[in-house]
């Protein structure tokens, strides 16, 4: 058969047809099979995550990455059953990888940071933490930064690569924490009745723990006062109140015992002091002989 001047071989060409339509019918089967057992495999791997105990957030963003790579996997041997020379996009694909890496290596870095934080945990949701210089509750995580919310109700958001390279306290970690309250009296006052004073207030304080029981010591000698540290134990959700109340209390009964808390004293010492007041009489006696 002749079309346009060529010789079209009928046979030959339904031989070539159908091959073709078998090749991509090959290629749809495989993606079609493969995409179907990606997904059986995310699910059976995020389940043995979850039961591993591996963070929820964690375990969607694997589940997620691992189903992409599948996909890729399973479009490539699609692809090279139609002729499809997949060395190149092979390379293609790395390349973009590279650059992505590259221009995004800040983000990365937060994003493995991230990985760490969830996995480990330093901290949960709803902790009191200290990151830094900053000092708040965690109000949410994620795989790029944290948020803070401060008793001023600010949010701080912390990039996790910071948070991973700086020293964590965790104030709620433990059910208790101690309460240490340091008072400054004077060096005229009784020691032993301003101690009295501060471990009956903490005793008699229904937040405050008898075991262990509070403490007072002596922890200073200062410039201008004897400092008294109370030790006190409670739990954290006590913490607060009870040393803004335990400072009040101090305050009243310390004033009631007439046992004063010192203001800082500097005593000022001018070199040639009396040699210049020397002088200064001498010029007014002089003067008034004058006249």
């Amino acid at each position: 058969m002749e079309f346009l001047g060529f010789t079209l071989d009928i046979a030959t060409l339904t031989n070539s047809a159908l091959a073709i339509l078998f090749k991509v019918a090959l290629a749809l089967l495989i993606f079609i099979v493969g995409r179907w057992l990606a997904k059986k495999a995310v699910a059976v791997a995020h389940r043995l995550m979850l039961r591993s105990r591996l963070d929820d957030t964690v375990a969607n963003f694997l589940g997620r990455l691992m189903y992409g790579l599948l996909l890729v996997i399973v479009a490539l041997a699609a692809l090279s059953k139609v002729g499809v020379q997949t060395t190149s996009v092979i390379a293609i694909l790395g390349g973009a990888a590279v650059a992505i890496g590259l221009s995004l290596k800040d983000q990365l870095s937060n994003f493995a940071a991230g990985i760490m934080i969830v996995t480990f945990r330093p901290f949960v949701r709803g902790d009191y933490v200290q990151i830094s210089s900053h000092t708040g509750t965690v109000t949410e995580i994620t795989l790029v930064n944290t948020h803070l919310t401060t008793i001023n109700n600010h949010d701080i958001i912390i990039p996790n690569g910071d948070i991973t390279t700086s020293a964590v306290i965790n104030y709620t970690a433990l059910p208790n924490r101690r309460v240490d309250i340091t008072i400054g009296i004077g060096y005229d006052a009784d020691i032993k009745t301003a101690k009295d004073i501060m471990l009956k207030l903490a005793n008699d304080n229904a937040m405050a723990f008898t075991d262990p029981a509070p403490i007072v010591r002596v922890t200073n000698l200062g410039d201008n006062s004897v400092d008294l540290t109370l030790n006190v134990w409670t739990t954290n959700g006590d913490w607060w109140s009870m040393q803004c109340d335990l400072l009040e209390q101090f305050k009243y009964a310390l004033d009631d015992n007439k046992i004063d808390i010192p203001f800082p004293q500097r005593s000022v010492h001018v070199k040639g002091l009396d040699q210049m007041i020397n002088q200064i009489d001498q010029a007014q006696k002089l003067t008034m002989t004058k006249n």
